[in-house]
């Protein structure tokens, strides 16, 4: 089946359309949902809901894009939905108040695969991760990134700016 049939099949509710769409983006999907996510059983949470928000809205989906950055767009969105369900995101960290706690320091360098990346980012308190992925990860503007927070285009550059300090004291790199 091709993106479009699969659509189409979505928007008929067809049973089979719709197992094929969440086999083909569900994996994705669920690492996205880790990097906002305190645990996998909160990721899976996150994930059937945006799955449920994406049948509920496919008849929107208009082909312009990539069905999977359509797709991405409304998982992040419920994922931050979660956080301020969770009310999670009100918790600005200063920098000084955090403990930087890796246990293993041994230095890797560019040896980091995914999954050690996403561990990692997952240390991050819940307000830098959240600005860290949206503008990092996903490629929002602070702008646009304030309004969706609900906080100022400067606070978001503050906690991307304090995220990337903590991942620094995070992962050591050789300098040699």
């Amino acid at each position: 089946m091709t993106d479009e049939q699969i659509v189409q099949g979505c928007i008929n509710k067809n049973p089979i359309a719709q197992q094929r769409l969440y086999d083909k983006f569900s994996k994705k999907m669920m690492g996205v949902c880790l990097r906002y996510c305190d645990s996998k059983d909160e990721g899976e949470d996150v994930l059937q809901n945006g799955f449920i928000n994406v049948f509920e809205n496919i008849k929107t989906f208009k082909g312009a894009g990539s069905l999977e950055g359509w797709i991405r767009k409304i998982v992040v969105n419920t994922a931050l939905t979660n956080l301020r369900r969770n009310k999670k995101l009100k918790q600005n960290v200063e920098l000084e108040s955090v403990e930087f706690s890796l246990e293993d320091t041994t230095n890797y360098g560019d040896n980091y695969g995914a999954k050690e990346l996403l561990k990692i980012i997952q240390t991050l308190p819940i307000g830098f991760r959240t600005v860290f992925n949206l503008h990092a990860i996903e490629g929002y503007n602070h702008k646009e990134i304030g309004e969706m927070l609900g906080i100022t285009e400067g606070t978001s550059k503050s906690q991307y700016s304090r995220a990337k300090i903590h991942l620094q004291k995070l992962i050591p790199i050789d300098r040699q």
